[in-house]
């Protein structure tokens, strides 16, 4: 499973924090943030994946996270 979502980071260290959360979280998926895309996307692939708790954990280190269609 894979899912995207637009965020607001903008700094590469914000989003190296993010994603070593995020691992913990889930630590046999794939993560990373494409900063130079507009939306900031946030890329999740795994097979335990939950959309509610990434954004949850997204917006509990102050982030805007909603999945993109």
């Amino acid at each position: 499973m894979v899912e995207v979502f637009k965020t607001n980071v903008q700094e590469f260290a914000e989003a190296q924090k993010l994603v070593a959360a995020l691992r913990r979280h889930f630590p046999d998926s794939k993560i990373n943030i494409d900063l130079d895309d507009c939306d900031k996307v946030l890329r999740v692939e795994g097979n335990n994946l939950r959309i509610e708790k990434v954004m949850t954990l997204v917006t509990k280190k102050g982030f805007v996270c909603t999945v993109l269609d």
